[in-house]
């Protein structure tokens, strides 16, 4: 599928999702209309393992909203976009795909909101800024901003970086665990598809099981996280892949798995 904002490809099992509305990829309801459609697609696509995430601009990942449209918009009309966004990145998390952003440019407001419901976030190195500035309009972040912030850098500096809706530089974000990996800029590209390829070429019930356990287990308790564990456990033990992953450790084989 490709459209004039958002195309959707794939490099054997692992699928691309690119942004392409020049300048800065500002999103727009029709946007996310079609982000959706291809997060959904991904989802169902039995060849798919992956799905990276990026952009076809060399500056931008996303700024945010269309502030343009927002501020033209009427209450409404805004509040179908908010919705939008809001069903697009809970089906990136409920999706048994694992989603992993690839980023090379800036990411403000709802741009980080998206990084922030993928999987996984590697980056290059560079100058770029990202940040939730949505404080400096009088707003805070609607799309899940504040609450996927706090889960991955903790609440004093969820705190202190919306409390002034500054931005930050991509090494910060590195360092306080935003970002999963940094490269270099001509590197980044290649260790995305590498590490996907990986995953996409593993077990496809395991990894749905694993993203499950992670994303809900977060929120439990650590006795209620144990017994979704066992749950998803238990349930792989008589699958294909599982018997297909015993045979090849004792074959000393590398294991070809069906998703099965």
């Amino acid at each position: 599928m490709t459209d004039e904002l958002i195309s959707y490809s794939k490099n054997g099992k692992v699928a691309y999702i690119t942004f392409n509305r020049p300048p800065a990829n500002a999103y727009n309801l029709a946007f996310y209309q079609a982000f959706y459609q291809a997060v959904v697609d991904a989802s169902h696509d039995a060849e798919v393992g992956a799905v990276i995430v990026n952009s076809s601009s060399e500056k931008f990942f996303c700024a945010g909203a269309d502030i343009k449209e927002f501020e033209a918009n009427s209450t409404e009309d805004n509040q179908l976009m908010v919705a939008q966004a809001r069903q697009t990145l809970a089906a990136m998390e409920a999706s048994p795909k694992l989603f992993i952003a690839e980023l090379a440019g800036h990411a403000l407001g709802g741009g980080l909101e998206i990084l922030m419901a993928c999987d996984l976030r590697f980056a290059a190195e560079g100058h770029y800024k990202l940040g939730l500035p949505e404080i400096k309009l009088g707003l805070i972040p609607g799309n899940g901003g504040s609450q996927r912030l706090l889960r991955l850098v903790g609440l004093s500096k969820a705190m202190e970086l919306l409390a002034t809706g500054d931005v930050f530089s991509i090494d910060q974000s590195f360092a306080w665990g935003l970002v999963n990996r940094l490269y270099a800029r001509d590197e980044l590209a290649e260790a995305c598809f590498d590490y996907a390829k990986k995953v996409a070429n593993g077990p496809a019930l395991a990894v749905a099981a694993t993203k499950r356990a992670l994303r809900g287990g977060v929120e439990l308790t650590l006795e209620q996280g144990l017994a979704l564990e066992k749950e998803l456990s238990d349930e792989l033990y008589d699958t294909d892949d599982a018997d297909e992953g015993f045979r090849a450790f004792l074959e000393k084989r590398d294991a070809v798995f069906s998703g099965r």
